[in-house]
């Protein structure tokens, strides 16, 4: 059976190193048939000038700090029957599209989300959750590994994730894409809200994984603590006015400027930011809100078909998998056998352990490697036992294990 075609949208600004590893990422993907569009300011151009696949994948000009309208230009030149999106400090599981593009075997389903990964490459980010017509969502408890088509109920939606999610293009374009009112924040859920009043289906596929790493940029720090909140504010304002009823919206702004106060209180108490630029982060936040009251909600035109054809990127389907092992001390030699393996198109996963408890985290390495690092005895997944007594061996094949349904299996050692 034929997979679809799918169009990869990734929006890159100012970031020209996430993105590389991105791609590198991207082109690790065991799916096809696939193209890769890349919305991106002069950085982002001369990033994907560097590498070898370069002329497989589109590239979008655009420098302005509006993902709403970028992402826009990125369904305007995507041709795939499914266009999919991930954000630039973002890297999928080899097996992410495989299992994204599933649920659209059903007609009824129109959007799909997958599960998005922290920092530690381990622990929960974003899962399944709804939203309300507030903007505020609500965790959506699934229990199993399933794909599961959700339908909307009254004022609410089926949340999507930016850094991934996936959408019929045909039904995408003829709603307009996204609203370029949003600047940054609340676009894909006020899409989500629009795909809801229209009673389609939104599939929740949990695994369909992508790590994201929260890269620094204009709007945040490394820790994630904000640089600036009036975006954020005036995001707010037009998701309020679009599909609040006017009634509840000033209880629902109460609420969020509570929530954004306390989020930067922590950053404070953390030593990431001062009083003073809690009282500033603030303003700006009120300011945003102001600006937002004013920014025209116009009517989204229709996205039109894309001038030019599907354009083939040869990502790694099939690609045998390999997997090395050993001691925190023999990470040199490690990581030069996986650069090795990875330049001859396998896909490779390194475990190196030390002898403790130390947590576990898992990386994509720049050199196009999944490295998992932390001690022999401590816990990977954070709701499991602090230690553990196991054998090197052993502890790599349980890790292997529980990783294989989104990277897949083994093919040696």
């Amino acid at each position: 059976m034929s997979l679809p075609a799918v169009s990869v949208v990734i929006v890159s600004r100012h970031r020209p190193q996430a993105l590389l590893r991105c791609l590198t990422g991207v082109a690790q993907l065991d799916y096809a048939p696939l193209e890769v569009v890349v919305v991106g300011c002069p950085q982002a151009e001369r990033t994907v000038a560097t590498r070898p696949d370069a002329g497989q994948i589109k590239v979008v000009p655009y420098d302005t700090a509006n993902i709403s309208a970028a992402r826009n230009l990125g369904v305007a030149h995507a041709a795939g029957e499914i266009v999919a999106f991930l954000d630039d400090d973002a890297v999928p599981e080899p097996l992410w599209l495989r299992h994204l593009v599933q649920p659209f075997a059903q007609p009824d389903v129109v959007a799909a989300g997958g599960t998005v990964l922290g920092r530690n490459g381990i622990s929960l980010q974003w899962g399944s959750s709804s939203v309300d017509a507030s903007g505020e969502s609500h965790p959506l408890s699934l229990d199993s590994d399933a794909p599961v088509a959700l339908s909307p109920v009254q004022g609410r939606a089926i949340r999507t994730e930016g850094t991934n999610m996936a959408f019929r293009r045909e039904v995408l374009a003829d709603i307009g894409g996204f609203d370029p009112a949003f600047h940054y924040f609340l676009d894909e859920t006020d899409l989500n809200m629009r795909i809801a009043a229209q009673g389609h289906e939104v599939a929740h596929v949990p695994l369909a994984v992508v790590h994201h790493g929260f890269a620094a940029s204009a709007l945040r720090l490394p820790d994630r603590a904000p640089r600036d909140l009036f975006e954020i504010g005036a995001s707010k304002a037009v998701f309020l006015r679009k599909h609040c009823p006017k009634s509840l919206q000033p209880a629902a702004w109460k609420r969020f400027e509570k929530e954004q106060r306390l989020r930067c209180l922590r950053h404070m108490q953390t030593g990431a930011l001062t009083p003073d630029d809690v009282v500033r982060l603030m303003r700006r936040l009120r300011a945003g809100y102001v600006e937002g009251q004013g920014r025209r909600l116009d009517r989204l035109p229709p996205i039109p078909r894309a001038a030019h054809g599907f354009r083939p990127f040869q990502a790694a389907p099939d690609a045998p998998r390999f997997i090395l092992s050993g001691w925190a001390w023999h990470r040199r030699a490690l990581a030069a056998r996986a650069a090795s393996l990875v330049g001859s198109g396998a896909i490779v996963s390194v475990y190196r352990f030390s002898p403790s408890a130390l947590f576990h985290h898992v990386r994509f390495r720049s050199a196009g490697y999944w490295e998992q690092a932390g001690g022999l005895f401590g816990r990977s997944v954070r709701t499991g036992r602090l230690f553990r007594a196991v054998r090197l061996k052993t502890r790599v094949r349980q890790e292997a294990a529980r990783v294989a349904p989104v990277r897949g299996a083994d093919s040696g050692v």
